[in-house]
């Protein structure tokens, strides 16, 4: 019977464990969702304020194209994370209802209990036949267990009475949660609302956009080309320039000039070390902007059969932005290459950044940075306003996308 009732009590403990957890649970998943809508709703806010801004310039077709389509990317993230919450809630708020209605069949059962035990306990209430069920008992031993069943009544009915009152508190709180979740979710649904409006609207201002291209699609298709070729000029210096370090820096340790990768000093193993350690955690190398164009190839937004080779992230940003050095490491070149804006490339051990599409440098080859130091501005187009830094990283000669190191990109 003893272990019977030890495994009763073992099954009944991880029951209250189990559903502690997957409350537990469900909560750090809200929170989660939570946390991404406001990252969401803070990138439609740079959006935004970034169009506002250059409102009064005349876009050119091919940015605004890129603009509304991680907009749209962007909105669609969105709805989709408030949908996932909304649709938690709802479990939550069944969740709820059910442990609503097991808690009032408890209390009702418990007060039943305790009403009966009250009537019970008044009817033997006489302190003279308490005396006299003591008296009556055959000997010592049963007055003592008679003694202690007394007692253990006394107490029970004490206990009885503290569960009601949990119970009832329980009962009050679990309604008050649940009042909130569902005006949480009433919030949740109307700002869905008014943020699939904004989708609709965007996609109609965007299949406008793509309409009047395509009555002059090849000039477009000539200018993507053009702007390829060009990013691909400049691409091919820095790997170049790259090549060059990795064998000066092998030459100088007296190994192969041909080894594809940097040979390192004992400084500069710590300092790859600890650019690497903070993978995920660097910051962006402007303080505000969106990704435009993200890293690897894809097809064109306005001519599904041209691709574009991007070996980083375009990042639009604000007329006047400063560029930041997103680690510590070493100035190893400023590129300037005919017809193109400079690049500044910084050195972190065998990890290189390289900033292009700048109007102003203000650091110089071998200046030492730190994470977080204006070593530039970007250029503004001053015929349609773009104000667009491309960001490249590379390992040795290998570049990585951005998006895996920068924090939130």
């Amino acid at each position: 019977m003893k272990s019977r009732h030890n495994i009763c009590n073992l099954m009944l403990f991880a029951l209250l464990l189990l559903s502690h957890s997957m409350v537990f649970s469900q909560s750090n998943k809200q929170q989660e969702l939570e946390d991404r809508r406001q990252e969401l709703r803070q990138e439609i806010q740079k959006i935004n304020a970034l169009q506002l801004e250059n409102k009064s310039k005349e876009k050119s077709q091919l940015s605004l194209i890129e603009s509304f389509n991680y907009k749209i990317s962007v909105l669609n993230n969105l709805i989709s994370v408030t949908n996932q919450q909304a649709n938690l809630l709802t479990r939550e708020i069944n969740a709820n209802q059910k442990r609503i209605t097991k808690l009032r069949d408890e209390l009702k059962e418990l007060k039943e209990d305790y009403a009966a035990m009250i009537v019970k306990s008044y009817k033997s209430k006489n302190q003279q036949s308490r005396i006299m069920f003591l008296l009556s008992s055959n000997n010592f031993k049963q007055a003592y267990k008679r003694l202690q069943y007394m007692k253990q009544y006394a107490d029970h009915q004490k206990q009885q009475g503290q569960e009601i009152k949990s119970k009832s508190e329980e009962l009050q709180r679990i309604n008050v949660n649940l009042l909130k979740q569902k005006e949480d979710k009433q919030k949740l649904i109307a700002e869905n609302k008014e943020v699939q409006k904004t989708l609709e609207e965007e996609r109609r201002k965007h299949q406008n956009l793509i309409a009047s291209i395509k009555k002059n699609i090849n000039t477009y298709a000539s200018q993507i080309k053009k702007k390829q070729q060009e990013a691909d000029k400049i691409d091919r210096e820095i790997e170049k320039i790259i090549r060059e370090a990795i064998a000066s820096s092998n030459k100088k340790a007296g190994k192969a000039e041909s080894s594809i990768g940097f040979a390192l000093t004992a400084e500069e193993k710590v300092l790859a070390s600890n650019f690497a350690s903070n993978k995920g955690k660097l910051p962006w190398p402007v303080e505000k902007g969106f990704v435009t164009v993200g890293y690897g190839t894809q097809p064109s937004p306005i001519d599904k059969s041209l691709t574009i080779r991007s070996n980083g992230v375009r990042i639009a940003t604000e007329k006047g932005a400063k560029v930041r050095a997103i680690f510590n490491g070493e100035v190893s070149r400023i590129v300037v290459i005919r017809n193109s804006n400079p690049v500044v490339m910084i050195r972190h051990g065998n990890y290189i950044t390289a900033y292009k599409n700048l109007s102003k440098v203000y650091v110089k080859e071998g200046d030492k940075v730190t994470t977080k130091q204006d070593i530039g501005e970007v250029f503004t187009n001053p015929s349609n306003g773009d104000t667009i830094l491309n960001f490249i990283l590379y390992e040795n000669l290998n570049t990585l996308n951005p998006s895996e190191w920068i924090y939130k990109m």
